[in-house]
């Protein structure tokens, strides 16, 4: 089969793989330092190559390997940072030949087995070239197991091996393996140097492609050069001829620069019928709803940079369609209306995204978003409630979106908002009578239990009854010793206090091993008392010899202990009667039945 036939043909990411170190652009940190390492003799045995899909990294690596096994032209050679390309190492390593060039896909090789084979053959030299180098890639993907059994071997491998590591997640490598290895991080293509690489390699293709096609893909690459030549292929092959912008934004279905604007604008300007309207016919052209969601956000972001940074106006990297419309909707809208439209637009990319009809989806983001854009900002409406109401609000620079009825709606919130500005004041006046006041400070410790009690805090308050010593009690002032109580405890203690009583309390913790008993063991304490006054009754001690094994399980009457609201009246007893609907059959103080 010939070159010529489609089965031999290669895509562009392939055909133009860089082959030394100078060929790789927008790494000039890691070019320079290589370079300087090789050529000095200070070469690593272990490097990871980190980045983003598609700057490079299997790429570098294999460049790497070039490198170091290079014998020149005429086979005596040493390693160099510029491959002669033409040696049989160069050859066999640019083909994905070579036996002393080991790529491991770590995806694919997860185990501890599958690193044992690697290990074995560190041991051997390599059978012709100067170093022998494993490549693996994506090397996050490897179990914890088999980083393990990786370390040693990393760490002081033989002399003749080289260790090449490639990932996306360089989070997800343990630092026991980073801590061996020299690191590097590529870098993303920047917008202009991808389009000039596109344009460069179309040229190198027979072909043509426009300056706004150009920077079309390399926006939508988003820094990978990979993704920048697979959609070159793909623009190469949509059409016969020269690669124009608008052929290129139908090919990926994106709208027009200048309509994206112009719905925007009708967006933010309060007018949803025309930004329908505009929708439609980008719509019928092909566009995508989702990405139109994302060029609005791009615009939102880049007037955003205008805001804070005016001088970005005039980068020379920005296309006309965001140097001149751009300056324009800055000077429109502030940035609360910006900062509102970015919530509004990211929130809406995903209901999009996710939505049966996206159309659908992206109209009902468009209405909430014109309607918003209309609402004054809250710093307008803080000034408006400061001046109690009075007068019409004006938007600040356009801040409340620039559309015609902005003025009319600012006032509807306006004059909604002005009475409940005039009866703050009037609430605030109104004074809690003394006595109440009184009344809602805790007067002791058990006060603060019960206040607990009665607020629903059962957590709280069993922690209260149970487990807390008061160790000293004051007005506003509360020390205690709480063992196995939460870290939190007494911050959540003065926070609820304050918020009832509506005064400020310290509750502190003590490191004492003195204070009060707990709650929970002063009722006890009175039980058990109670029981034993109880049990020199006559009665009592009556009933008791005339049932042997009998005990006194409960005593009922009028000098039973103050429980707890929700305690029980003794502990270990289940829920215990209604003592106000049973008559007291035994008076512990009284020698009558």
């Amino acid at each position: 089969m010939s070159d010529s036939s489609p089965a031999a043909y290669r895509v562009l990411a392939r055909k133009y793989r860089p082959t030394r170190l100078s060929d790789l652009l927008g790494q000039e940190a890691l070019v320079r330092t290589l370079a300087n390492a090789i050529e000095t003799g200070r070469i690593a045995h272990a490097f990871v190559l980190t980045g983003v899909r598609g700057v490079g990294k299997t790429t570098t690596a294999r460049i790497i390997a070039r490198a170091l096994n290079c014998v020149g032209a005429n086979g005596k050679g040493g390693p160099t940072p510029d491959p002669c390309g033409v040696c049989e190492h160069c050859t066999a390593i640019a083909e994905d030949r070579h036996m002393d060039v080991i790529e491991m896909d770590a995806a694919s090789n997860t185990g501890v087995a599958n690193i044992r084979e690697l290990i074995d053959g560190v041991r051997y030299r390599p059978v012709s070239a100067r170093f022998k180098i494993y490549i693996v890639d994506e090397v996050h993907m490897l179990s914890n197991s088999a980083f393990n059994a990786l370390l040693k071997t990393l760490e002081e491998p033989p002399e003749h091996v080289k260790f090449i590591f490639a990932t996306t997640e360089i989070r997800k490598v343990p630092i026991t393996v980073l801590s061996r290895c020299q690191r590097f991080d590529l870098r993303r293509f920047d917008q202009a140097t991808l389009a000039t690489l596109l344009a460069d390699v179309a040229v190198k293709e027979g072909r043509k492609i426009a300056p706004g096609a150009a920077q079309v893909l390399a926006r939508a690459a988003d820094g990978s050069a990979r993704d920048g030549l697979s959609l070159l292929d793909r623009a190469l092959a949509h059409v016969d001829g020269d690669v124009s912008e608008d052929a290129t934004r139908e090919l990926l279905g994106l709208a027009d620069r200048t309509q994206v604007f112009d719905l925007f604008e009708a967006t933010m300007g309060g007018r949803p019928a025309d930004a329908l309207a505009q929708l439609q016919a980008m719509y019928r052209v092909g566009a995508d709803p989702s990405v139109v969601v994302q060029d609005m956000l791009e615009i939102v972001h880049h007037l955003t940079r205008l805001q804070a940074a005016p001088v970005l106006a005039d980068e020379a990297a920005l296309p006309q369609a965001e140097r001149e419309r751009g300056k324009a909707l800055a000077a429109k809208l502030a940035i609360p209306a910006l900062a509102r439209a970015w919530t509004m637009l990211l929130k809406g990319l995903a209901e999009v995204q996710t939505a049966p009809q996206p159309l659908a989806a992206l109209e009902m983001v468009l209405i909430r978003l014109a309607y918003a854009a209309d609402l004054p900002s809250p710093a307008d409406l803080v000034a408006t409630l400061r001046d109690g109401g009075g007068g019409q609000s004006t938007p600040r620079g356009g801040g409340g979106g620039g559309g015609g009825n902005t003025g009319a709606r600012a006032s509807l919130v306006v004059n909604a908002v002005a009475p409940v500005a005039a009866a703050v004041p009037a609430v605030a006046a109104v004074a809690v009578p003394a006595a109440q006041a009184e009344l809602a400070q805790p007067r002791s410790f058990r006060d603060v239990v019960d206040l607990f009690a009665a607020k629903r805090e059962g957590i709280l308050h069993g922690l209260l009854w149970n487990t807390v010593h008061c160790v000293r009690f004051e007005a506003g002032l509360i020390e205690i010793r709480a063992p196995g109580c939460p870290r939190d405890f007494a911050s959540r203690l003065m926070d609820l206090l304050g918020r009832w009583t509506g005064r400020r309390w310290v509750v502190t913790l003590s490191d004492k091993a003195d204070g009060e008993p707990t709650l929970a063991q002063q009722a006890a304490a009175m039980v058990a008392a109670r029981k034993a006054r109880a049990a020199e009754h006559p009665l009592v001690r009556a009933a008791l010899e005339l049932f042997p094994g009998a005990t006194l399980e409960v005593v009922r009457g009028a000098d039973e202990p103050p429980a707890a609201a929700g305690e029980p009246a003794e502990a270990g007893e289940d829920a215990p009667p209604d003592y106000d609907l049973i008559p007291d059959s035994i008076d512990p103080e009284s020698d009558e039945p």
